[in-house]
């Protein structure tokens, strides 16, 4: 195997060159679990896909997604991402690909709904993998140090901050205005103190940040720093604002709900990214969450081994 075929993507996006970048690799096959690490860091996008084979034909096939450090087991923009350009595919190994793909991944079955405009593939959207979970909550003094503000600047009143996931967990934590999240720094050395004393189920300290827009009660913007895992920034996290906006529906008073929940990501960095929740509730618990975005290809080419 000399060579092997890749796709970038900007998800989450409505123009080139915004939204969160992807590396897809369509056709894994013959990649060691070294080389898709080591090409994970050769993009040193904050996610790569390596495209697999289903080992049940049921599903369309099987996904695994690198960080440049590391692999893990869910993510959104990569599923998004991934099913956007098998989608614009004819076939996925030989089975037609259809407007629904079930993704096989380390944290379960991931399903992706495409998206069309005028029947060209626009996007996707996905089913979170897990249900949601609520872990530890995180002291405002932590999370501020991290963040390089004071702790003043979190919010409380509708939460604590805390570490949520529906497939991958984050610390979650309200700011009180569009200004202090401007300003949020990650504090490396804070993060590292912060990792060894809120483990995140094995995966490292990743904190995102959100803020609601004074429009719309379900209108936020977001940021996502994980700088222990070379990710500064991330400009759209998809799996952290599923935790979120399933956290946040959790906590209403009505036990039965549908909300739409966007987020906007990826401002301070200049790649503007668009994230779009669909969140059901039904007898007092969340039932599934739905992250939907849109998709533009940028880039293919092959890489040499």
């Amino acid at each position: 195997m000399d060579s092997v075929a890749y796709v970038t993507v900007d998800v989450f996006a409505n123009e080139r060159f915004a939204g969160n970048q992807l590396g897809v690799i369509p056709d894994a096959r013959g990649l060691s679990d070294a080389q898709m690490q080591q090409i994970a860091a050769e993009f040193r996008y904050s996610e790569v896909t390596f495209v697999l084979p289903p080992e049940d034909p049921a599903n369309t096939a099987r996904v695994r997604i690198f960080t440049p450090t590391m692999e893990i087991p869910f993510a959104g923009h990569p599923n998004v991402g991934t099913a956007f350009v098998l989608g614009a595919q004819t076939d996925v190994f030989g089975k037609a690909s259809g407007d629904v793909l079930r993704f096989e991944e380390k944290a379960g079955i991931v399903e992706a709904a495409l998206l069309r405009d005028d029947g060209r593939v626009a996007g996707a959207s996905i089913l979170a993998p897990q249900p949601l979970s609520v872990g530890r909550q995180i002291d405002s003094d932590t999370v501020a140090r991290c963040a390089s503000i004071s702790a003043g600047e979190i919010r409380t009143e509708t939460h604590a901050p805390v570490i949520t996931s529906v497939g991958l967990p984050f610390a979650l934590a309200e700011v009180s205005d569009l200004e202090t999240l401007a300003r949020a720094c990650p504090n490396t050395a804070a993060f590292a103190e912060t990792d060894r004393r809120f483990s995140c189920e094995g995966e490292q300290f990743a904190l995102f940040l959100y803020t609601h827009l004074p429009d719309n009660p379900w209108h936020l913007r977001a940021r996502m720093f994980a700088p222990l895992d070379n990710v500064i920034e991330d400009p759209a996290t998809g799996s952290a604002s599923g935790a979120l906006g399933a956290l946040l529906a959790s906590l209403q008073p009505d036990r039965d709900l549908d909300i739409n929940v966007t987020i906007e990501q990826g401002i301070e960095m200049g790649r503007r990214s668009l994230i779009e929740l669909t969140v059901r509730k039904s007898d007092g618990l969340v039932r599934s969450v739905r992250i939907a975005g849109r998709c533009i290809a940028v880039m293919c080419g092959s890489i040499s081994l």
